[in-house]
């Protein structure tokens, strides 16, 4: 946990690392927006993680309640894929929601059926509007470009994160069944037939 150099004091923010991503992962989705000493707290990924995983899928979350926070927002989404965040963006000095925010998941897939499930939908009795996210540089652009998409497609694999789904036991290699012989597979041939014998004539009398 970082503290100041002169009062020793931590500056409100820290670090955990896990053995594992898996790990990792689930305490993001448990601990997230949970009140410790009376104060939600924010679990997410290191900055520098977050960026080699950000890909584009970027989107924006309009006409907001004033009741949704950054845990009803990351609670909605996450059906959808792997969020990496989710915020709502607040005045500096109140905190007060200024009733929009921003969710970014890992893949297009995601952020396409989010966008195409929520767009127009209810949210504590508002209709929200769902659609990517312009870009900081650019106040024509957005995310989700067919660039980005290309990039990502080509991006090396990296293990997938962990999302709670069911996966069938893996079979023992000792009782799978015998490999079926292959159509290639050559056979002796069949022995020969048997000769046959002539038949004599009947004796005569």
């Amino acid at each position: 946990m970082p503290r100041d150099k002169t009062s020793n004091e931590h500056q409100g923010y820290g670090f955990v690392e896990f053995r594992n991503e898996e790990d990792a992962d689930y305490a993001i989705k448990i601990m997230h927006m949970i009140k410790l000493y009376g104060k939600p707290i924010k679990a997410n990924k290191a900055s520098q993680d977050k960026k080699s995983q950000d890909i584009g899928a970027n989107i924006f979350v309009g006409n907001l309640d004033a009741e949704v926070d950054e845990k009803k927002l990351f609670e909605t989404f996450s059906i959808f894929g792997n969020v990496i965040s989710a915020r709502i963006n607040r005045d500096n000095m109140t905190g007060t929601s200024h009733r929009y925010g921003f969710v970014s998941f890992d893949n297009f897939e995601s952020s396409d059926g989010a966008i195409q499930s929520m767009n127009g939908q209810f949210l504590c009795n508002k209709p929200i509007t769902v659609t990517y996210a312009y870009k900081r540089d650019s106040k024509r652009e957005k995310f989700g470009s067919m660039a980005e998409r290309i990039l990502a497609a080509n991006r090396p694999y990296s293990r997938p994160m962990w999302t709670g789904a069911y996966k069938a036991p893996q079979v023992p290699q000792s009782s799978q069944p015998p490999p079926i012989p292959s159509q290639s597979r050559s056979f002796p041939p069949p022995p020969p037939p048997p000769p046959i014998r002539p038949s004599l004539p009947p004796p005569i009398n």
